[in-house]
């Protein structure tokens, strides 16, 4: 099977990626909330892929980033209001609610920090460096990539809000730097000055174009502490372990995703 140039073998990939998922908690424990944060924490930690080093250090050829992009914009990001949007109406919380609103306010229309919806912010980006736009309007997706797009909308559809919300507001925003928010003595995530962005050091993109990544930066933290409020506070005991496969088998897919897109990039793993 072939994507973007590069030869891709989707099952192998998948499997490749669950190896480095955390040991599944056992179907007849109940984890508490301690034990709750502990596991989603380990998953969280294992969102780090072998070729983002590739990505930030350039190695992409300029005529193949155009790849990464519009896998991007497809898979997830142009939808992402959307996704954050089935959570919302599948909650029976008010309080998880009015997280998730202020969220899905902020993505759909910018209101609070951007300006303008993120998903048009993202734009600004391919636009900075001279592709052709009409390319993000008949993307064809990779075969890994569909599967993980369709994970996501199984889980934002049919496994309840539980799941919906820890998928996306945990996984698709969060990051491998999450106990920071916990232990202060934890890592936390880098955040280099926007001049020395790599798509500003390596590609040309003027600085002005990342306002997007300036207005992640400004909602960040208090998106993090909602998140993670929203999951450890309002998921029902019966849910955990629905909650934590879920999270697993979205971590084994993006790894999966990820390789695909970095093999049609033109990068190798060594």
């Amino acid at each position: 099977m072939r994507f973007g140039g590069m030869a891709t073998t989707p099952s192998s990939m998948m499997a490749e990626a669950r190896r480095g998922t955390p040991r599944r908690v056992h179907q007849r424990s109940i984890p508490d909330r301690d034990r709750f944060l502990e596991v989603l924490l380990q998953i969280m930690e294992l969102k780090k892929h072998w070729a983002w080093s590739g990505f930030t250090s350039g190695q992409v050829p300029p005529e193949k980033l155009h790849v990464h992009l519009e896998q991007e914009w497809d898979v997830y990001v142009r939808d992402f209001p959307m996704l954050i949007g089935r959570a919302y109406i599948q909650c029976p919380f008010p309080a998880v609610r009015r997280d998730l609103a202020e969220n899905l306010y902020e993505e759909e229309t910018g209101g609070l920090a951007a300006g303008r919806p993120h998903p048009e912010l993202f734009l600004e980006i391919p636009r900075g460096l001279g592709m052709d736009l009409t390319r993000f309007e008949r993307v064809v997706r990779g075969p890994v990539a569909q599967a993980y797009r369709d994970l996501l909308d199984e889980c934002t559809m049919v496994r309840g809000w539980a799941v919906a919300v820890a998928v996306t507001t945990l996984f698709i925003e969060g990051h491998a730097y999450e106990r920071h928010a916990f232990d202060p003595s934890a890592p936390s995530r880098p955040e280099p000055a926007l001049e020395d962005h790599p798509l500003v050091r390596h590609y040309g993109l003027d600085v002005d174009r990342l306002a997007l990544v300036k207005a992640h930066r400004s909602v960040e933290g208090d998106h993090r502490v909602a998140a993670w409020r929203m999951v450890l506070d309002y998921t029902p005991e019966e849910d955990r372990l629905a909650v934590i496969a879920s999270m697993q088998q979205v971590l084994a897919a993006w790894l999966a995703y990820r390789d695909e897109v970095a093999y049609a990039c033109g990068l190798a793993r060594r």
